[in-house]
């Protein structure tokens, strides 16, 4: 299975921190083995925008492998394309896990697949929501800046909130980190 990272447009040390910060997630939770191909998606002339140049990268980095799954993690600007590319990939026969989007403010998502929102306020969230989310979503509480979420998920504490009956589930308060954590075992199971 493959994590397609999409970022926003940024200092490319923010994302590189954001890897460094899900292979710890991976590797120490016992699932390195199921997610050990993590590729970045190149961010520089806001190619991050555009589904088509997403989709081309998945084409040259995955090939054929249209039925191996993959989750997209996705930040900021980089929602943008991210959900275009994820239902592009689908279309032609791809087979998409998850997509999670951080901080996609004012991003309608929608698609065939589990979509959840990883949102640095509540603002953000309810607002986000309002455009499309799934049923497991999260946002910071205290509220953290844009980049925070991004660049150190492990430091950001906030809520779990399962969206579809409106309330917290049980061990609702984790860090972002704990909550990408807990949805990528889930995909990891199904």
């Amino acid at each position: 299975m493959s994590i397609i990272i999409c970022p926003g447009i940024h200092e490319s040390d923010l994302t590189e921190s954001f890897r460094v910060e899900l292979l710890d997630l991976v590797s120490n939770n016992a699932i390195a083995d199921n997610y050990a191909n993590i590729l970045i998606v190149p961010s520089k002339y806001f190619l991050v925008l555009s589904p088509f140049h997403i989709l081309q990268f998945l084409r040259d980095r995955l090939g054929n492998q249209l039925k191996s799954p993959i989750i997209f993690i996705s930040f900021s600007a980089g929602v943008v394309g991210a959900i275009g590319a994820a239902c592009l990939w689908q279309l032609l026969g791809g087979r998409v896990k998850a997509f999670i989007a951080i901080d996609g403010w004012g991003v309608p998502l929608q698609g065939n697949f589990p979509i959840h929102r990883i949102s640095h306020d509540y603002f953000t969230h309810w607002s986000s929501c309002l455009l499309g989310s799934g049923q497991n979503n999260f946002y910071a509480e205290p509220a953290v800046d844009h980049l925070s979420i991004w660049k150190l998920p492990q430091t950001v504490q906030g809520w779990w909130v399962d969206s579809s009956i409106g309330i917290f589930p049980p061990k609702g308060h984790l860090t972002a980190a704990e909550f990408l954590l807990m949805l990528l075992k889930r995909y990891e199971a199904n």
